[in-house]
Parts: C-alpha cells; sequence; structure tokens
C-alpha cells in the first residue's frame, strides 16, 4: 500500500470514528432529554453542562440529524400530551395541569403549538379519545375459579 492510500484509510478510518463518536453523543444526550423532559427549565445550555459541552455543540449535532434541540424537546412534550389527553386515567386532569406537567410554561403557546401540529384543538383530543372509550365493547367476563373456561358448566 503506497503511503498516500495509508493515508486516506487512516483518514477514512477517523470518520468513521468520528461519526460513531457523534451519533453516540446525541443519542446521549436525547436520552438526557427524555429524562428531564418534564422540567420546565429544560435548555440546552444545562443539557450541554451536564455532558460537558457547549450549547454550539449540542446545536451541530441536532443540525447534522436535521433537527434543532428545541424542535425535539417540543415534538417529544407534544407527543407526551397527546398520549395524556388519549388516555382515560388522565382524564380528571385539566388540560392546562396536563400541559405544566410535561413542562410546558405557557398554556396559550402550548394550545397553538399543539393545534398546528396536529391540526386540532387538545380538547378535540380528549373528546375523541373519550367518544372511542365510549363505544368500545365491553370486555368478555373473566373466567372464575369455578368455571376456569367461562364456558358456563358444559366442560
Amino acid at each position: 500500500m503506497t503511503k498516500e492510500k495509508k493515508s486516506r484509510a487512516s483518514r477514512d478510518a477517523v470518520r468513521v470514528q468520528n461519526g460513531a463518536l457523534r451519533a453516540a453523543r446525541l443519542s446521549a444526550i436525547k436520552a438526557d432529554i427524555l429524562d428531564n423532559l418534564r422540567q420546565p427549565t429544560l435548555s440546552i445550555h444545562a443539557v450541554a453542562h451536564r455532558h460537558g459541552i457547549s450549547a454550539r455543540y449540542i446545536r451541530q449535532l441536532f443540525a447534522a440529524d436535521g433537527a434543532s434541540f428545541a424542535d425535539f424537546v417540543l415534538e417529544r412534550r407534544l407527543a407526551a400530551v397527546h398520549l395524556m389527553l388519549s388516555d382515560a386515567r388522565f382524564a380528571d386532569r385539566t388540560i392546562s395541569a396536563i400541559a405544566f406537567e410535561v413542562g410546558f410554561g405557557d398554556v396559550s403557546e402550548f394550545s397553538r403549538v399543539f393545534r398546528r401540529r396536529y391540526g386540532v384543538t387538545p380538547s378535540d383530543v380528549r373528546e375523541a379519545a373519550r367518544l372511542k372509550s365510549a363505544n368500545r365493547p365491553a370486555p368478555p367476563p373473566q373466567a372464575n375459579s369455578e368455571n376456569e373456561c367461562g364456558c358456563d358448566g358444559l366442560n
């Protein structure tokens, strides 16, 4: 192998290694964001501090991935609210309480971005989930210890 080919192979290996390192770093940052998503004070600077890197480097990592820190956080928070609004276990909570719980600090801004993202209001999502739940057929009766198969004594 010529000296030039060795040099090129070495540079290629470094690029692959750097790419893998960047991907691992971005994955760790995304995991950190998800772990702290419900904190209204979540910021790029706090994440950078926890990882010992600069906010600028985090922006570069997200840009290389075709996204931004803010978009990633917003999308995950919106998805969390949507999931909670669709879940009957959270029906007793107000929409604003859910938005605050997930990390939004401003209810009117939350409502605007939710509607822009999903094309419906948070109330529409909650109502659709309620109607879907009301129209769902009752589950079949559970077998009891006397009649394990649930076949009414036809054993």
